[in-house]
C-alpha cells in the first residue's frame, strides 16, 4: 500500500510541473478557452475533409459506373 500512495505523490507532483493549454487563475468555461478553440478547429477541419473525400467519391462512383454500364 505504501508504494500505492508513493506512486500517486510522484504523478500528482509530475503533473503539477506540466504545463496545462490553460490559464491556472482563469475559472469557469474562459478556463479553457484554448482547449475549446483548438477543438473546434479540429472538428472543422475534420468536416471539411471528409466532405471532400465524399465528394470525389461519389464522383468516381458515378464516372466508373457509367464507363462500366453495358
Amino acid at each position: 500500500m505504501n508504494k500505492i500512495s508513493q506512486y500517486i505523490k510522484e504523478v500528482r507532483a509530475e503533473l503539477h510541473k506540466a504545463q496545462w493549454p490553460w490559464n491556472a487563475e482563469e475559472t469557469g468555461f474562459k478556463r479553457y478557452k484554448e482547449l475549446w478553440n483548438s477543438s473546434v478547429i479540429v472538428i472543422v477541419a475534420m468536416l471539411l475533409v471528409g466532405g471532400y473525400i465524399a465528394f470525389f467519391d461519389f464522383i468516381t462512383i458515378n464516372v466508373v459506373s457509367f464507363l462500366t454500364r453495358p
